[in-house]
């Protein structure tokens, strides 16, 4: 292995745990001090705390391990090293960071909520941008997609509703107590939005290189499409053949780095793109069900 690549890894599995530190720590500091409800594994974790004491580290990870196993059964891949390190790593933390005498002294419920969701979406956002995955509800939308094409913000938007609103059926709790668990889940979800994708920003991206076969085989096993046109450099008189790939914004640091490995020399122009309608993008409202073929799950143009 490459120094360059040990030391790429080092920085991401650092600020793996750097993101996973927050986000939990968002949890036992903010959120359920103040028996907050959230959304995700963790909500749920949290709310079965509430009612019954089992401590929230086991639960998030039972639940976890059957999403796992249960992805793993109908998908039929594993989630990656880092997905496995990302959600044994939040066990600890759940389990340890209550050791830490400090937790919230505001007595204000709406700004736990809100300070506590912000903090776990700057949490979450790092993990995501360096490749990793907190599990639960992402592999709960991925089996799903699996069978139909529902884009996994409805599926997380759904799942945290159903989570949050659950807790109606603890004694004691009120309506207010699941509008504070809205408060967090829409904090969250606005900060890890504004972070990663810039709300929700798409780009396209030009690839000119020599070596472009390498470059597309290489972005197709990432499960990014990727659409080959024929061109002619006209100062060489060279033909050739330019990458075109429509993609989220956050998948832009990924696909650059492919590219900058393999060709240097490589040139790229990318551009923003107001709206992408098809497959693992937006659906355009004309009251046709599009019957999406499940070919290879991507979440990307691809021809």
């Amino acid at each position: 292995m490459e120094t360059k690549t040990v030391f790429r890894t080092i920085k991401e599995y650092i600020f793996l745990t750097l993101g996973i530190f927050l986000y939990c720590f968002s949890w036992t500091a903010f959120l359920i001090p103040e028996q907050v409800a959230g959304g995700g594994v963790t909500g749920l974790a949290t709310i079965i705390y509430y009612a019954t004491g089992i401590p929230v580290q086991w639960m998030y990870l039972g639940i976890n391990a059957v999403l796992l196993i249960t992805g793993t059964l109908i998908l039929g891949r594993g989630f990656g090293m880092k997905t496995i390190y990302c959600i044994v790593l939040a066990t600890l933390c759940f389990k340890f960071l209550p050791l830490i005498p400090w937790t919230t002294d505001i007595s204000e419920k709406f700004l736990n909520a809100l300070l506590g969701g912000t903090l776990g979406g700057v949490g979450i956002a790092l993990v995501f941008m360096n490749g990793g995955s907190s599990g639960g509800t992402d592999i709960i939308a991925l089996i799903i997609n699996h069978f139909a094409e529902v884009s996994p913000g409805r599926v997380f938007l759904i799942c945290d509703m159903i989570i949050i609103g659950s807790i109606l059926l603890l004694p004691g709790k009120k309506l207010e107590d699941v509008i504070y668990g809205y408060i967090q889940m829409v904090s969250f979800s606005y900060i890890v939005d504004l972070i990663l994708t810039g709300n929700k920003q798409t780009v396209q991206i030009l690839i000119f290189s020599d070596k472009f076969a390498v470059i597309a085989d290489k972005i197709n096993e990432g499960r990014h499409g990727v659409t080959a046109v024929s061109s002619t450099g006209w100062y060489a008189k060279k033909d050739g053949k330019v990458l075109i790939i429509v993609v989220r914004k956050y998948y832009l640091q990924e696909i650059t780095r492919i590219v900058k490995e393999i060709d240097p020399s490589s040139f790229i122009s990318v551009a923003q793109v107001m709206s992408v309608y098809g497959k693992g993008f937006d659906e355009i409202k004309t009251g046709v069900n599009t019957p999406w073929k499940k070919k290879n799950g991507t979440n990307s143009l691809q021809s």
